[in-house]
């Protein structure tokens, strides 16, 4: 069974970093994207960062030179490290076997996870 479970969120300084966790499991990095999205109340859920099955990273501007994503082949995991946080980062971190942030034409949201807070501030 497909299942995502992040982990690593918190609340951090301004300027600190945080490495978040996606924990899958029923598939593997060979034939499925993963990707982190993010998504603060009252707002549509945004695209962080995505590592595709053959290993190809889409970013979107504001993760650029800032959030980097990797993955352990081996333990299934997927990495997001994020550095120089800023308070408009605060937001609920998703983990999902898709780069695009909409509803998927297969599985709908049935695969995503259940989300980790990050809360930036001084």
């Amino acid at each position: 069974q497909v299942q995502l479970v992040e982990s690593g969120g918190g609340s951090v300084q301004p300027g600190g970093s945080l490495r978040l966790s996606c924990k899958v499991s029923g598939f593997t990095f060979d034939y499925w994207n993963v990707g982190w999205f993010r998504q603060v109340p009252g707002k549509e859920r945004e695209a962080v960062s995505c590592v595709m099955f053959d290993g190809t990273i889409r970013d979107v501007d504001f993760a650029k030179g800032r959030f980097t994503i990797s993955r352990d082949k081996a333990n299934l995991v997927v990495y997001l490290q994020m550095n120089n946080l800023r308070p408009e980062d605060t937001a609920v971190y998703y983990c999902a076997p898709t780069c695009s942030a909409e509803r998927h034409p297969t599985w709908g949201y049935k695969y995503w996870g259940a989300g980790t807070q990050v809360t930036v501030g001084s």
